[in-house]
């Protein structure tokens, strides 16, 4: 796993798979995302190379219900006592209770499925023992009041995060950005494109100097121009 500095409260981190991103206040940190299973240690190393302990991060705020954004969050709660936190429409599939709906996959999304299924874990991932429910325009005790903006069809209960006083913006995979070219691209894999692309506009249009994606680099300045931008090459949502 690479650990990258973006802000020098902020951290990226970069699994095989996906990514997730460490916020700091003072002496507590949030977590959002947790990686794959047995991602969950790593974690943990990254915190304590920061100068933390696994204790200092208070919550792990998970975008959605996949795999490589879930697996390590009942690892690394075991480890720190954070609370989890997910959208309460993917909070069952979290939990263990319901399965979670696979992709309405495009012909060309089916070897960038294939390809990620091959590097991730063949084992199922162990459900937190508690999830703490959101909705769209809960605000969390971090980052100045992180706002929760609901962003549904890459799953049902898929999430943004934006922290309107710093000006950062957490995407899940709503957005994207695409390998070795940086562009910004709607997320893929979704459950429903069509609001995927309606999620994508209405996060274009919050107030961002930086976005951070569940893939791909960080947009580092000028944010919302550039998501406006990405986000008008799909059209208007219906």
């Amino acid at each position: 796993m690479d650990v990258i500095e973006l802000l020098p409260h902020l951290h990226l981190l970069r699994f095989p798979v996906g990514q997730a991103y460490l916020w700091r206040d003072g002496d507590e940190l949030t977590l959002i995302d947790a990686g794959a299973v047995g991602s969950g240690g790593a974690i943990a190393d990254a915190v304590t190379a920061l100068g933390r302990g696994p204790s200092a991060v208070r919550r792990i705020v998970l975008t959605h219900f996949h795999e490589d954004h879930v697996g390590g969050a009942a690892e690394f709660a075991a480890l720190s006592g954070a609370e989890v936190l997910a959208h309460r429409l993917d909070a069952p599939v979290v939990r263990g209770e319901v399965p979670g709906p696979p992709p309405v996959l495009e012909d060309w999304e089916r070897p960038i499925h294939a390809e990620a299924l091959r590097k991730l874990p063949p084992v199922e991932p162990v459900p937190p023992e508690q999830v703490t429910e959101l909705d769209d325009g809960d605000v969390l005790d971090f980052g100045g009041g992180a706002r929760i903006v609901h962003a549904p069809g890459h799953t049902h209960g898929s999430i943004a995060v934006h922290l309107p006083e710093h000006r950062v913006l957490f995407t899940g995979d709503a957005v994207a950005a695409a390998p070795g070219t940086g562009t910004v691209i709607l997320g893929v894999l979704n459950l429903d494109r069509a609001r995927t692309v309606a999620s994508f506009h209405r996060l274009a249009e919050l107030d961002a100097d930086l976005a951070c994606f569940g893939h791909g680099d960080p947009v580092l300045g000028q944010a919302s121009a550039v998501l406006r931008k990405a986000a008008d090459g799909y059209g208007v949502p219906g």
